[in-house]
């Protein structure tokens, strides 16, 4: 009878530690599927991000001001390096990348270098209130993309999100996340001098 109960006890906690590994093994599997996938992105910015659009031509856009009448047709800029950036007022990312892209507007105003807030399902009065506090940039349109026709144009994913496009008017690089003055400035000079940026 002991050693009957003992057998049974025995094959029991053999089961039990066989089942403790099954977390064990999961978290190493999905440790090592991860490595596998951002292998090539160690050592660079999480947040530069590929994107299918990347050599694509702008898509053909027309957005509503968001402080004044009329629209902004993006063909128009052909011509000029552009940093499409967007933002919401409740997006606190946002607000610590709005210094930085105000203060590359300010530089590079004059250069053929134009700065597009395009505006991501906010409300206008309360975007306006934004800019109020934290400044607005110079050579900087703010525009509502209102029916989200560009977030899902450009495939947005959440914000802020920053595109560049060439003076050709084709987009050459994405950050997912705010943005930072090394990746904005170097962007924009690469650009500039007519250079693939390192995205």
């Amino acid at each position: 009878m002991t050693d009957t109960t003992l057998g049974e006890t025995s094959g029991a906690d053999r089961v039990r530690r066989r089942k403790a590994w099954i977390p064990v093994a999961g978290i190493v599997l999905a440790t090592a599927v991860l490595a596998f996938v951002f292998n090539g992105r160690f050592g660079q910015d999480p947040r530069l991000v590929d994107s299918p659009l990347i050599g694509q031509p702008l898509p053909a856009l027309k957005l509503e001001y968001l402080e004044q009448e009329g629209a902004l047709t993006f063909s128009d800029l052909k011509g000029q390096v552009l940093v499409l950036n967007f933002w919401a007022s409740w997006c606190i990312p946002c607000r610590l990348e709005h210094p930085i892209l105000t203060a590359a507007s300010a530089a590079y105003e004059g250069r053929g270098v134009h700065f597009v807030g395009i505006l991501y399902q906010d409300r206008e009065a309360a975007a306006v209130r934004f800019l109020d506090e934290l400044g607005r940039g110079a050579n900087y349109s703010y525009v509502v993309d209102d029916g989200s026709r560009a977030t899902v144009e450009l495939g947005v994913f959440g914000v802020p999100e920053t595109y560049f496009v060439d003076s050709d008017g084709v987009i050459r690089g994405k950050v997912q996340g705010p943005v930072n003055t090394t990746v904005l400035i170097s962007t924009i000079e690469d650009l500039l001098a007519g250079r693939d940026p390192n995205l």
